[in-house]
Protein backbone atom coordinates (compact mmCIF):
# COMPACT_ATOMS: atom_id res chain seq x y z
CA UNK A 1 0.00 0.00 0.00
CA UNK A 2 1.11 3.55 -0.72
CA UNK A 3 0.38 6.85 0.99
CA UNK A 4 -0.64 8.41 -2.34
CA UNK A 5 -4.37 8.14 -3.11
CA UNK A 6 -5.22 6.34 -6.32
CA UNK A 7 -7.97 8.89 -6.94
CA UNK A 8 -7.97 12.30 -5.29
CA UNK A 9 -10.89 14.71 -5.86
CA UNK A 10 -10.57 18.30 -4.67
CA UNK A 11 -13.41 20.84 -4.68
CA UNK A 12 -15.38 19.33 -7.57
CA UNK A 13 -18.35 21.48 -8.46
CA UNK A 14 -21.00 20.99 -11.14
CA UNK A 15 -24.13 23.11 -11.55
CA UNK A 16 -27.14 22.78 -13.83
CA UNK A 17 -29.93 25.35 -14.31
CA UNK A 18 -31.70 25.64 -10.97
CA UNK A 19 -29.56 23.14 -9.06
CA UNK A 20 -25.98 22.65 -7.85
CA UNK A 21 -25.45 18.90 -8.31
CA UNK A 22 -21.99 18.85 -6.68
CA UNK A 23 -20.80 21.63 -4.38
CA UNK A 24 -17.04 21.54 -3.73
CA UNK A 25 -16.86 17.76 -3.25
CA UNK A 26 -13.54 16.31 -2.06
CA UNK A 27 -12.67 12.68 -1.38
CA UNK A 28 -9.73 10.32 -1.71
CA UNK A 29 -9.64 6.60 -2.53
CA UNK A 30 -6.53 4.53 -1.80
CA UNK A 31 -5.29 1.62 -3.95
CA UNK A 32 -7.13 -1.56 -3.00
CA UNK A 33 -9.75 0.31 -0.98
CA UNK A 34 -13.46 -0.48 -1.32
CA UNK A 35 -15.03 2.94 -0.80
CA UNK A 36 -18.77 3.55 -0.56
CA UNK A 37 -20.46 6.64 -1.97
CA UNK A 38 -23.71 7.20 -0.09
CA UNK A 39 -26.52 9.71 -0.40
CA UNK A 40 -30.24 10.01 -0.95
CA UNK A 41 -31.69 10.51 -4.41
CA UNK A 42 -30.58 13.83 -5.83
CA UNK A 43 -27.56 14.00 -3.47
CA UNK A 44 -25.14 14.21 -6.41
CA UNK A 45 -23.71 10.66 -6.59
CA UNK A 46 -24.45 10.14 -10.30
CA UNK A 47 -23.00 13.50 -11.31
CA UNK A 48 -19.83 12.81 -9.32
CA UNK A 49 -19.13 9.43 -10.92
CA UNK A 50 -19.97 10.84 -14.36
CA UNK A 51 -17.17 13.40 -13.87
CA UNK A 52 -14.76 10.64 -12.86
CA UNK A 53 -15.76 8.57 -15.90
CA UNK A 54 -15.53 11.46 -18.37
CA UNK A 55 -19.24 11.78 -19.11
CA UNK A 56 -19.51 15.24 -17.49
CA UNK A 57 -16.99 18.06 -17.23
CA UNK A 58 -16.72 19.77 -13.80
CA UNK A 59 -17.25 23.52 -13.54
CA UNK A 60 -14.56 23.82 -10.86
CA UNK A 61 -12.16 21.69 -8.85
CA UNK A 62 -9.56 19.12 -9.84
CA UNK A 63 -8.93 15.38 -9.98
CA UNK A 64 -5.71 13.40 -9.67
CA UNK A 65 -5.00 9.77 -10.53
CA UNK A 66 -1.87 8.37 -8.86
CA UNK A 67 -0.74 11.93 -8.15
CA UNK A 68 -1.05 13.02 -11.79
CA UNK A 69 -3.63 15.49 -13.13
CA UNK A 70 -6.73 13.63 -14.33
CA UNK A 71 -9.39 15.31 -16.48
CA UNK A 72 -10.93 12.77 -18.91
CA UNK A 73 -12.77 14.44 -21.79
CA UNK A 74 -14.73 11.26 -22.55
CA UNK A 75 -15.17 7.71 -21.17
CA UNK A 76 -12.53 6.38 -23.57
CA UNK A 77 -9.94 8.62 -21.88
CA UNK A 78 -11.10 7.51 -18.42
CA UNK A 79 -10.79 3.84 -19.42
CA UNK A 80 -7.33 4.47 -20.82
CA UNK A 81 -6.35 5.93 -17.45
CA UNK A 82 -7.57 2.81 -15.66
CA UNK A 83 -11.19 3.61 -14.73
CA UNK A 84 -13.86 0.98 -15.37
CA UNK A 85 -17.57 1.36 -14.63
CA UNK A 86 -20.41 -1.14 -14.30
CA UNK A 87 -23.65 0.79 -14.70
CA UNK A 88 -26.92 0.04 -12.91
CA UNK A 89 -28.65 -0.47 -16.26
CA UNK A 90 -26.82 -2.90 -18.52
CA UNK A 91 -25.85 -1.96 -22.10
CA UNK A 92 -26.04 -5.32 -23.85
CA UNK A 93 -27.49 -6.64 -27.12
CA UNK A 94 -29.75 -9.62 -26.46
CA UNK A 95 -29.24 -11.21 -29.88
CA UNK A 96 -25.43 -11.30 -29.63
CA UNK A 97 -23.20 -13.70 -27.70
CA UNK A 98 -21.27 -12.80 -24.57
CA UNK A 99 -18.01 -12.55 -26.55
CA UNK A 100 -19.61 -10.35 -29.25
CA UNK A 101 -21.04 -7.99 -26.64
CA UNK A 102 -17.69 -7.68 -24.87
CA UNK A 103 -15.89 -7.07 -28.17
CA UNK A 104 -18.22 -4.14 -28.90
CA UNK A 105 -17.16 -2.45 -25.67
CA UNK A 106 -13.42 -2.73 -26.29
CA UNK A 107 -11.19 -0.21 -28.04
CA UNK A 108 -9.05 -2.78 -29.87
CA UNK A 109 -10.79 -6.10 -29.51
CA UNK A 110 -8.84 -9.25 -30.46
CA UNK A 111 -10.35 -11.89 -32.72
CA UNK A 112 -13.33 -13.67 -31.19
CA UNK A 113 -11.43 -16.92 -30.61
CA UNK A 114 -8.68 -15.21 -28.62
CA UNK A 115 -11.20 -13.01 -26.81
CA UNK A 116 -13.29 -16.04 -25.84
CA UNK A 117 -10.23 -17.61 -24.21
CA UNK A 118 -9.52 -14.36 -22.34
CA UNK A 119 -13.13 -14.34 -21.11
CA UNK A 120 -12.77 -17.93 -19.87
CA UNK A 121 -9.50 -17.09 -18.11
CA UNK A 122 -10.91 -14.01 -16.33
CA UNK A 123 -14.10 -15.90 -15.55
CA UNK A 124 -12.15 -18.70 -13.86
CA UNK A 125 -9.71 -16.38 -12.08
CA UNK A 126 -12.39 -14.24 -10.45
CA UNK A 127 -15.07 -16.85 -9.82
CA UNK A 128 -17.54 -15.49 -12.36
CA UNK A 129 -18.75 -18.56 -14.28
CA UNK A 130 -19.76 -17.52 -17.78
CA UNK A 131 -19.53 -19.08 -21.25
CA UNK A 132 -18.43 -16.66 -24.02
CA UNK A 133 -20.61 -18.51 -26.54
CA UNK A 134 -23.95 -18.03 -24.80
CA UNK A 135 -26.51 -15.62 -26.29
CA UNK A 136 -27.08 -12.71 -23.89
CA UNK A 137 -30.85 -12.89 -24.31
CA UNK A 138 -30.75 -16.29 -22.61
CA UNK A 139 -28.81 -15.07 -19.56
CA UNK A 140 -30.19 -14.29 -16.12
CA UNK A 141 -29.77 -10.78 -14.72
CA UNK A 142 -26.87 -11.97 -12.56
CA UNK A 143 -25.12 -13.48 -15.57
CA UNK A 144 -25.62 -10.26 -17.54
CA UNK A 145 -23.94 -8.37 -14.76
CA UNK A 146 -20.98 -10.77 -15.03
CA UNK A 147 -20.68 -9.82 -18.72
CA UNK A 148 -20.35 -6.15 -17.76
CA UNK A 149 -17.85 -6.91 -14.98
CA UNK A 150 -15.70 -9.15 -17.18
CA UNK A 151 -15.72 -6.49 -19.90
CA UNK A 152 -14.26 -4.07 -17.33
CA UNK A 153 -11.77 -6.58 -15.92
CA UNK A 154 -10.33 -7.31 -19.37
CA UNK A 155 -9.17 -3.68 -19.37
CA UNK A 156 -7.29 -4.28 -16.08
CA UNK A 157 -8.79 -1.26 -14.27
CA UNK A 158 -7.09 0.48 -11.38
CA UNK A 159 -10.46 1.83 -10.22
CA UNK A 160 -13.77 0.01 -10.68
CA UNK A 161 -16.99 2.01 -10.19
CA UNK A 162 -20.08 -0.08 -9.38
CA UNK A 163 -23.57 1.46 -9.36
CA UNK A 164 -26.24 -0.53 -7.43
CA UNK A 165 -24.56 -3.83 -8.35
CA UNK A 166 -26.70 -6.18 -6.26
CA UNK A 167 -30.19 -4.93 -7.12
CA UNK A 168 -30.85 -7.88 -9.46
CA UNK A 169 -29.01 -10.67 -7.60
CA UNK A 170 -30.06 -13.53 -5.34
CA UNK A 171 -28.33 -13.75 -1.92
CA UNK A 172 -26.12 -16.53 -3.29
CA UNK A 173 -25.10 -14.38 -6.30
CA UNK A 174 -24.32 -11.47 -3.97
CA UNK A 175 -21.84 -13.71 -2.14
CA UNK A 176 -20.15 -14.62 -5.45
CA UNK A 177 -19.90 -10.93 -6.38
CA UNK A 178 -18.45 -9.98 -2.98
CA UNK A 179 -15.79 -12.70 -3.27
CA UNK A 180 -14.83 -11.27 -6.66
CA UNK A 181 -14.64 -7.71 -5.33
CA UNK A 182 -12.55 -8.76 -2.32
CA UNK A 183 -10.13 -10.58 -4.62
CA UNK A 184 -9.82 -7.47 -6.81
CA UNK A 185 -9.26 -5.34 -3.72
CA UNK A 186 -6.53 -7.69 -2.46
CA UNK A 187 -4.80 -7.32 -5.84
CA UNK A 188 -4.77 -3.51 -5.48
CA UNK A 189 -7.81 -2.52 -7.53
CA UNK A 190 -9.79 0.26 -5.84
CA UNK A 191 -13.58 0.03 -5.93
CA UNK A 192 -16.02 2.94 -5.67
CA UNK A 193 -19.27 1.28 -4.58
CA UNK A 194 -22.69 2.96 -4.83
CA UNK A 195 -25.60 1.22 -3.14
CA UNK A 196 -28.68 1.91 -1.03
CA UNK A 197 -28.27 -1.48 0.69
CA UNK A 198 -26.51 -0.32 3.81
CA UNK A 199 -25.95 -3.73 5.40
CA UNK A 200 -24.02 -4.71 2.26
CA UNK A 201 -21.98 -1.52 2.62
CA UNK A 202 -21.17 -2.50 6.19
CA UNK A 203 -20.08 -6.00 5.13
CA UNK A 204 -17.94 -4.97 2.14
CA UNK A 205 -16.61 -1.41 2.31
CA UNK A 206 -13.53 -0.04 4.08
CA UNK A 207 -14.66 3.57 4.12
CA UNK A 208 -17.63 5.71 3.07
CA UNK A 209 -18.28 9.28 1.98
CA UNK A 210 -21.81 10.64 2.51
CA UNK A 211 -23.31 13.27 0.20
CA UNK A 212 -26.37 15.39 0.93
CA UNK A 213 -27.71 18.04 -1.45
CA UNK A 214 -24.45 17.95 -3.41
CA UNK A 215 -22.13 18.43 -0.44
CA UNK A 216 -19.97 16.05 1.58
CA UNK A 217 -21.64 15.89 5.00
CA UNK A 218 -19.62 13.12 6.58
CA UNK A 219 -17.32 10.13 6.36
CA UNK A 220 -17.37 6.89 8.30
CA UNK A 221 -16.02 3.37 8.61
CA UNK A 222 -19.10 1.28 7.66
CA UNK A 223 -18.15 -1.74 9.77
CA UNK A 224 -18.13 0.52 12.83
CA UNK A 225 -21.34 2.40 11.94
CA UNK A 226 -24.90 1.08 12.07
CA UNK A 227 -27.03 1.07 8.92
CA UNK A 228 -29.51 3.35 10.68
CA UNK A 229 -26.80 5.88 11.58
CA UNK A 230 -25.56 5.93 7.97
CA UNK A 231 -29.12 6.39 6.69
CA UNK A 232 -29.72 9.27 9.07
CA UNK A 233 -26.44 10.91 7.98
CA UNK A 234 -27.69 10.65 4.40
CA UNK A 235 -31.07 12.28 5.03
CA UNK A 236 -30.18 14.61 7.92
CA UNK A 237 -33.19 13.53 9.99
CA UNK A 238 -34.33 10.64 12.18
CA UNK A 239 -35.37 7.72 9.99
CA UNK A 240 -38.92 6.45 10.44
CA UNK A 241 -39.50 2.69 10.36
CA UNK A 242 -42.64 1.59 8.45
CA UNK A 243 -45.37 0.32 10.78
CA UNK A 244 -48.64 -1.52 10.32
CA UNK A 245 -51.48 -2.48 12.64
CA UNK A 246 -51.91 -5.89 11.00
CA UNK A 247 -55.61 -6.45 10.30
CA UNK A 248 -56.93 -9.83 9.20
CA UNK A 249 -57.19 -9.94 5.37
CA UNK A 250 -60.72 -9.75 3.94
CA UNK A 251 -62.39 -11.32 0.94
CA UNK A 252 -60.52 -12.46 -2.18
CA UNK A 253 -59.84 -9.56 -4.58
CA UNK A 254 -57.56 -11.26 -7.13
CA UNK A 255 -57.62 -14.91 -8.12
CA UNK A 256 -55.26 -16.46 -10.65
CA UNK A 257 -56.29 -19.89 -11.93
CA UNK A 258 -53.52 -21.79 -13.75
CA UNK A 259 -52.40 -18.56 -15.44
CA UNK A 260 -50.23 -19.38 -18.44
CA UNK A 261 -49.18 -17.01 -21.20
CA UNK A 262 -46.43 -16.56 -23.76
CA UNK A 263 -44.09 -13.60 -23.39
CA UNK A 264 -44.49 -10.71 -25.82
CA UNK A 265 -40.68 -10.50 -26.02
CA UNK A 266 -38.48 -12.85 -28.01
CA UNK A 267 -36.22 -13.19 -24.97
CA UNK A 268 -38.96 -13.04 -22.36
CA UNK A 269 -40.19 -15.71 -19.99
CA UNK A 270 -43.60 -17.39 -20.44
CA UNK A 271 -45.88 -17.68 -17.42
CA UNK A 272 -46.50 -21.28 -16.42
CA UNK A 273 -49.54 -22.47 -14.49
CA UNK A 274 -49.66 -19.74 -11.81
CA UNK A 275 -52.41 -20.13 -9.21
CA UNK A 276 -52.74 -17.78 -6.23
CA UNK A 277 -55.28 -15.68 -4.33
CA UNK A 278 -54.75 -12.18 -2.92
CA UNK A 279 -57.19 -10.81 -0.35
CA UNK A 280 -58.34 -7.34 0.61
CA UNK A 281 -55.81 -5.75 2.96
CA UNK A 282 -53.10 -8.32 2.16
CA UNK A 283 -49.61 -7.76 0.77
CA UNK A 284 -48.36 -10.65 -1.37
CA UNK A 285 -44.62 -10.27 -1.90
CA UNK A 286 -43.14 -11.91 -4.97
CA UNK A 287 -39.36 -12.33 -5.18
CA UNK A 288 -37.15 -13.65 -7.93
CA UNK A 289 -34.12 -12.86 -10.03
CA UNK A 290 -34.95 -10.47 -12.89
CA UNK A 291 -36.06 -12.17 -16.08
CA UNK A 292 -38.06 -14.97 -14.50
CA UNK A 293 -41.49 -13.68 -15.50
CA UNK A 294 -41.91 -10.51 -13.43
CA UNK A 295 -42.58 -8.23 -16.40
CA UNK A 296 -44.93 -10.78 -17.96
CA UNK A 297 -46.91 -11.18 -14.73
CA UNK A 298 -47.36 -7.43 -14.40
CA UNK A 299 -48.38 -7.17 -18.07
CA UNK A 300 -50.95 -9.94 -17.61
CA UNK A 301 -52.42 -8.22 -14.54
CA UNK A 302 -52.38 -4.71 -16.02
CA UNK A 303 -54.12 -5.72 -19.27
CA UNK A 304 -51.15 -4.99 -21.50
CA UNK A 305 -51.07 -8.73 -22.25
CA UNK A 306 -54.48 -10.37 -22.68
CA UNK A 307 -54.99 -13.90 -21.39
CA UNK A 308 -57.30 -16.85 -21.87
CA UNK A 309 -60.69 -16.29 -20.16
CA UNK A 310 -61.00 -17.87 -16.74
CA UNK A 311 -57.38 -17.34 -15.69
CA UNK A 312 -57.66 -13.88 -14.03
CA UNK A 313 -60.60 -13.03 -11.77
CA UNK A 314 -60.96 -9.63 -10.09
CA UNK A 315 -63.59 -9.50 -7.34
CA UNK A 316 -65.08 -12.61 -8.94
CA UNK A 317 -65.24 -11.05 -12.41
CA UNK A 318 -63.34 -12.34 -15.43
CA UNK A 319 -60.95 -9.60 -16.65
CA UNK A 320 -58.41 -11.46 -18.82
CA UNK A 321 -59.70 -9.88 -22.05
CA UNK A 322 -59.95 -6.31 -20.68
CA UNK A 323 -57.25 -3.80 -21.64
CA UNK A 324 -55.45 -1.42 -19.24
CA UNK A 325 -58.00 1.43 -19.23
CA UNK A 326 -61.07 -0.73 -18.42
CA UNK A 327 -59.06 -2.44 -15.67
CA UNK A 328 -58.02 0.93 -14.24
CA UNK A 329 -61.67 1.99 -14.19
CA UNK A 330 -62.41 -1.10 -12.09
CA UNK A 331 -59.60 -0.25 -9.66
CA UNK A 332 -56.72 -2.44 -10.92
CA UNK A 333 -53.68 -0.14 -10.92
CA UNK A 334 -50.08 -1.03 -11.74
CA UNK A 335 -46.61 0.50 -11.57
CA UNK A 336 -44.07 -1.25 -13.84
CA UNK A 337 -40.35 -1.55 -13.19
CA UNK A 338 -39.19 0.51 -16.18
CA UNK A 339 -39.78 4.10 -15.13
CA UNK A 340 -38.90 5.98 -18.29
CA UNK A 341 -40.86 4.87 -21.33
CA UNK A 342 -43.24 2.50 -19.53
CA UNK A 343 -44.35 4.01 -16.23
CA UNK A 344 -43.81 7.56 -17.52
CA UNK A 345 -43.52 9.24 -20.91
CA UNK A 346 -40.01 10.79 -20.81
CA UNK A 347 -40.67 14.02 -22.72
CA UNK A 348 -44.07 14.75 -21.20
CA UNK A 349 -44.41 16.97 -18.14
CA UNK A 350 -45.32 15.57 -14.74
CA UNK A 351 -48.77 17.13 -15.20
CA UNK A 352 -49.22 15.26 -18.48
CA UNK A 353 -47.97 12.04 -16.92
CA UNK A 354 -50.45 12.49 -14.08
CA UNK A 355 -53.20 12.83 -16.69
CA UNK A 356 -52.12 9.65 -18.52
CA UNK A 357 -53.13 7.25 -15.75
CA UNK A 358 -55.27 9.46 -13.52
CA UNK A 359 -57.81 10.78 -16.04
CA UNK A 360 -60.64 8.40 -15.14
CA UNK A 361 -60.16 7.80 -11.41
CA UNK A 362 -59.27 11.42 -10.59
CA UNK A 363 -62.01 12.95 -12.79
CA UNK A 364 -59.49 14.76 -14.96
CA UNK A 365 -61.56 14.42 -18.13
CA UNK A 366 -65.25 14.69 -18.97
CA UNK A 367 -66.90 14.12 -22.32
CA UNK A 368 -63.52 13.95 -24.05
CA UNK A 369 -62.34 17.28 -22.61
CA UNK A 370 -59.20 17.28 -20.45
CA UNK A 371 -59.13 19.37 -17.27
CA UNK A 372 -55.50 20.48 -17.21
CA UNK A 373 -55.95 22.63 -14.11
CA UNK A 374 -57.14 19.60 -12.14
CA UNK A 375 -54.30 17.50 -13.61
CA UNK A 376 -51.76 20.08 -12.45
CA UNK A 377 -53.28 20.06 -8.96
CA UNK A 378 -53.09 16.25 -8.92
CA UNK A 379 -49.42 16.39 -9.97
CA UNK A 380 -48.69 19.00 -7.28
CA UNK A 381 -50.37 16.75 -4.69
CA UNK A 382 -48.14 13.83 -5.71
CA UNK A 383 -45.02 16.03 -5.58
CA UNK A 384 -45.89 17.34 -2.11
CA UNK A 385 -47.00 14.10 -0.47
CA UNK A 386 -44.15 11.97 -1.86
CA UNK A 387 -41.38 14.59 -1.59
CA UNK A 388 -40.56 14.55 -5.31
CA UNK A 389 -37.53 16.82 -5.84
CA UNK A 390 -38.39 18.87 -8.94
CA UNK A 391 -38.82 22.57 -9.73
CA UNK A 392 -42.49 21.95 -10.53
CA UNK A 393 -45.16 19.89 -12.33
CA UNK A 394 -44.27 21.48 -15.67
CA UNK A 395 -40.89 19.72 -15.75
CA UNK A 396 -40.44 16.74 -18.05
CA UNK A 397 -40.31 13.28 -16.51
CA UNK A 398 -36.83 12.68 -17.93
CA UNK A 399 -35.50 15.69 -15.98
CA UNK A 400 -35.99 13.90 -12.65
CA UNK A 401 -33.42 11.61 -11.07
CA UNK A 402 -34.39 7.94 -11.16
CA UNK A 403 -35.34 7.88 -7.50
CA UNK A 404 -37.49 11.00 -7.70
CA UNK A 405 -39.28 9.73 -10.78
CA UNK A 406 -39.93 6.48 -8.92
CA UNK A 407 -41.51 8.45 -6.06
CA UNK A 408 -43.72 10.27 -8.54
CA UNK A 409 -44.84 7.08 -10.31
CA UNK A 410 -45.65 5.24 -7.07
CA UNK A 411 -47.38 8.30 -5.60
CA UNK A 412 -49.50 8.75 -8.74
CA UNK A 413 -50.91 5.22 -8.37
CA UNK A 414 -51.22 5.20 -4.56
CA UNK A 415 -53.22 8.44 -4.50
CA UNK A 416 -55.79 6.99 -6.92
CA UNK A 417 -57.06 4.64 -4.17
CA UNK A 418 -56.76 1.31 -6.04
CA UNK A 419 -58.73 -1.80 -5.17
CA UNK A 420 -55.71 -3.83 -6.35
CA UNK A 421 -52.22 -2.40 -6.80
CA UNK A 422 -49.52 -4.39 -8.57
CA UNK A 423 -46.07 -2.81 -8.38
CA UNK A 424 -42.73 -4.07 -9.68
CA UNK A 425 -39.59 -2.84 -7.87
CA UNK A 426 -41.29 -0.09 -5.82
CA UNK A 427 -38.06 1.28 -4.29
CA UNK A 428 -35.40 0.39 -6.88
CA UNK A 429 -32.70 3.08 -6.83
CA UNK A 430 -34.47 4.98 -4.05
CA UNK A 431 -32.64 6.13 -0.91
CA UNK A 432 -33.40 4.82 2.58
CA UNK A 433 -35.68 7.66 3.63
CA UNK A 434 -37.72 7.64 0.41
CA UNK A 435 -37.89 3.83 0.46
CA UNK A 436 -39.31 3.94 3.99
CA UNK A 437 -41.93 6.48 2.87
CA UNK A 438 -42.95 4.39 -0.14
CA UNK A 439 -43.21 1.22 1.94
CA UNK A 440 -45.29 3.05 4.52
CA UNK A 441 -47.60 4.31 1.76
CA UNK A 442 -48.04 0.73 0.52
CA UNK A 443 -48.76 -0.53 4.05
CA UNK A 444 -51.27 2.30 4.57
CA UNK A 445 -53.05 1.21 1.39
CA UNK A 446 -53.29 -2.33 2.73
CA UNK A 447 -54.62 -1.01 6.06
CA UNK A 448 -57.37 0.75 4.10
CA UNK A 449 -58.38 -2.44 2.30
CA UNK A 450 -56.34 -2.45 -0.92
CA UNK A 451 -54.98 -5.80 -2.07
CA UNK A 452 -51.30 -5.49 -3.03
CA UNK A 453 -48.96 -7.57 -5.15
CA UNK A 454 -45.39 -6.31 -4.61
CA UNK A 455 -42.77 -7.73 -6.97
CA UNK A 456 -39.22 -6.96 -5.87
CA UNK A 457 -35.64 -8.20 -5.88
CA UNK A 458 -35.06 -6.48 -2.52
CA UNK A 459 -35.61 -9.32 -0.05
CA UNK A 460 -35.36 -7.06 3.00
CA UNK A 461 -38.16 -4.98 1.53
CA UNK A 462 -40.37 -7.99 0.90
CA UNK A 463 -39.81 -9.36 4.40
CA UNK A 464 -40.62 -5.96 5.90
CA UNK A 465 -43.99 -5.41 4.21
CA UNK A 466 -45.30 -8.80 3.02
CA UNK A 467 -47.90 -10.96 4.70
CA UNK A 468 -47.06 -13.87 2.42
CA UNK A 469 -44.08 -14.50 0.14
CA UNK A 470 -43.77 -16.46 -3.11
CA UNK A 471 -40.92 -16.70 -5.63
CA UNK A 472 -40.98 -16.57 -9.42
CA UNK A 473 -38.56 -18.87 -11.21
CA UNK A 474 -38.72 -19.71 -14.94
CA UNK A 475 -42.27 -18.36 -15.07
CA UNK A 476 -43.56 -20.54 -12.22
CA UNK A 477 -44.72 -19.25 -8.85
CA UNK A 478 -43.86 -21.18 -5.69
CA UNK A 479 -46.64 -21.80 -3.15
CA UNK A 480 -46.98 -18.66 -0.99
CA UNK A 481 -45.69 -18.94 2.58
CA UNK A 482 -46.14 -16.66 5.59
CA UNK A 483 -43.31 -14.13 5.34
CA UNK A 484 -42.55 -13.92 9.05
CA UNK A 485 -41.13 -17.44 9.40
CA UNK A 486 -38.93 -17.59 6.28
CA UNK A 487 -35.13 -17.52 6.42
CA UNK A 488 -32.89 -15.85 3.83
CA UNK A 489 -31.53 -19.26 2.84
CA UNK A 490 -35.04 -20.59 2.22
CA UNK A 491 -35.91 -17.54 0.15
CA UNK A 492 -32.74 -17.92 -1.89
CA UNK A 493 -33.60 -21.54 -2.63
CA UNK A 494 -37.12 -20.58 -3.70
CA UNK A 495 -35.76 -17.85 -5.99
CA UNK A 496 -33.17 -20.22 -7.40
CA UNK A 497 -35.64 -22.83 -8.57
CA UNK A 498 -37.44 -24.62 -5.74
CA UNK A 499 -40.75 -23.89 -7.46
CA UNK A 500 -43.77 -26.10 -7.33
CA UNK A 501 -42.87 -27.43 -3.89
CA UNK A 502 -42.57 -26.33 -0.30
CA UNK A 503 -39.02 -25.52 0.77
CA UNK A 504 -38.01 -27.55 3.81
CA UNK A 505 -37.41 -25.53 6.96
CA UNK A 506 -33.72 -25.20 7.79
Amino acid sequence: MTDTPLLDLTGLTKAYPGVVANDSVSLAIMPGEVHALLGENGAGKSTLVKMIYGLVKPDAGSMKMNGEAFAPAEPRAARAAGVGMVFQHFSLFDALTVAENIALGMENAPKLGALSQQIRDVSDTYGLPLSPDRVVGDLSAGERQRVEIIRCLLQEPKLLIMDEPTSVLTPQEVEILFKTLRKLSAEGTAILYISHKLEEIRALCDGATILRLGKVVGECVPAETSARDMAEMMVGTVLQTPTRAGKTPGEVVLELKSLSAKSQSAFGMPLRDISVEVRRGEVLGIGGVAGNGQDELLAALSGEMLTTPGMILFQGREVGLLGPNPRRALGILTAPEERLGHAAAPDMSLTENAMLTGAAREGLEKGGLLNWSAARQFAEKIIAQFDVRTPGPGNAARSLSGGNLQKFVIGREVLQRPELLVVNQPTWGVDASAAASIRQALLDLAENGTALVVISQDLDELMEISDRFAALNEGRLSPPRPAHDLTVDEIGLMMGGAHGMEVAHV
